[in-house]
């Protein structure tokens, strides 16, 4: 038998265990080690799984993840995420839809010291929905609001995702954290737009508040230095060559527990919770990222994804052409899996054909990471619609999804600009000199 067949009866077999709801990281692993063993035999199939759980566990960049996991629980759990909305409303409470345009901000600034789309949505829609609809805001802006602004989680470094995409295609997890920064601020600045937008065709959907004066601003600033001060020393410690990516992680979870205790919001079964929470997801990561391993040398010995890469660029269309194809398919995959499980399964055949294409890996993490997150407010599935829709049990799905159309809109063309013009994204990292 070919090894081309059996790698694609080894694929076939993957998605008829994730069909049949075995946890993907254990279906790569099952599927790789199989796949494996039918190429060569099985003792270099079993080898090939020592070697991966042994990487996995010695990577230093691998265990960046269980302490940002940690940073983000002790941030939640210290209130910080009340903190940044406050901040955001005091400055643009005021305008038309100034409370959905503070929505996206605290989304974005808790995404940052959280790097989860789905903590940052469970943890904005118990801060910020109440108080939109207690203000008169439509159901659909409020909805739709914290949904979208809940992507920007996985986006705004630094983010776990980023790392994984690191570790598993071995590029500078810091060079990707830089070259985030641009397109997530553009990602800001659109939904305000689009808010601005849907505003103009149903103006009564959200009036503006009461105007914060200077005083209230800074008593908010004052309010917010937790957060303010988190940020600036995990972010400040990594670009300012103070603290590896490793080091700032650590600092910031002991900074995040520390703040936590020192507002009273951490108490013996808190704490115990947010371990017990990193645990939990910090095994389930490291699984997917070994099954991926094994799935992924199976893979490379099947010569399937280099036949893809053959046969993709031999296609007589342009590169931009296939890139679109590729946003579609990535859409799909993100309305239906999970940021970090769409990304793992489909890595070992899609990054051999965008460097054969000629584009740069550190762009395609931003874009691929970015287009995958559309995907999770993407109807009929939408995996932040469904997880906000499961706390919002009086609103209807309907309501949620027709409110996050204008943000799809403004993600749609923010993704066109960005692959149009890669140099955006690429611009920090150049200008920093940074590693590649």
């Amino acid at each position: 038998m070919e090894n081309e067949v059996i790698g694609l009866i080894g694929l076939a077999s993957l998605l008829i265990m994730i069909v049949l709801h075995v946890p993907i990281g254990v279906s790569m692993a099952i599927a790789g080690t199989v796949t494996f063993a039918f190429l060569r035999n099985w003792d270099a199939a079993f080898s090939v799984i020592g070697a991966e759980v042994t990487t996995a566990i010695s990577s230093t960049d691998l265990a960046l993840i269980p302490l940002f996991i940690l940073m983000g629980n002790f941030a939640s759990g210290g209130g910080m995420a009340r903190d940044v909305y406050k901040l955001a409303f005091a400055f643009v409470g005021h305008m038309r839809g100034g409370l959905a345009m503070a929505s996206i901000g605290g989304c974005a600034g808790f995404g940052a010291v959280s790097g989860s789309s789905i903590a940052t949505v469970t943890t904005m829609t118990k801060v910020a929905y109440p108080e939109m609809t207690q203000r008169g805001y439509s159901e659909r802006l409020a909805g739709g609001s914290i949904a979208a602004g809940g992507t920007l989680g996985m986006l705004v470094p630094p983010s776990i995702i980023f790392v994984l995409y690191g570790v598993l295609t071995e590029n500078f997890v810091l060079t990707l954290f830089t070259a985030a920064i641009v397109p997530a601020a553009l990602a800001v600045f659109m939904h305000f737009i689009a808010i601005q937008m849907y505003l103009r065709l149903h103006p009564d959907a959200g009036r503006p508040g009461e105007k914060t004066d200077w005083a209230g601003r800074l008593k908010a600033l004052r309010g917010a230095w937790t957060v303010l001060l988190l940020a600036f020393v995990v972010a400040g410690g990594i670009y300012s060559g103070i603290f590896t990516v490793t080091e700032s992680a650590a600092v910031g979870s002991v900074l995040a527990m520390a703040i936590a205790i020192f507002r009273g919001e951490l108490s013996v079964r808190s704490f115990w919770a947010a371990l017990h929470d990193t645990a939990a997801t910090t095994a389930m990561i490291y699984v997917i990222v070994i099954g991926a391993g094994v799935f992924s040398y199976s893979m490379t010995l099947s010569l399937l994804p280099e036949t893809l890469v053959t046969w993709m660029g031999g296609l007589p269309v342009s590169p931009l052409v296939i890139i679109a194809i590729l946003m579609i398919f990535y859409i799909i995959m993100g309305a239906i899996f999970d940021t970090i499980s769409a990304m793992v399964l489909t890595l070992p055949f899609v990054y051999p054909v965008i460097l054969q294409l000629g584009y740069d890996p550190i762009w395609w993490g931003v874009i691929m990471i970015m287009v995958i997150e559309i995907g999770m407010i993407t109807p009929p599935i939408g995996i932040n619609v469904l997880v906000m829709h499961t706390m919002l049990p009086n609103s209807s799905l309907g309501t949620i999804y027709r409110g996050i159309v204008p943000f799809l809109i403004a993600d749609v063309i923010r993704l066109v600009i960005l692959i149009l013009i890669p140099a955006i994204s690429l611009w920090l990292p150049t200008l920093m000199d940074m590693p590649r």
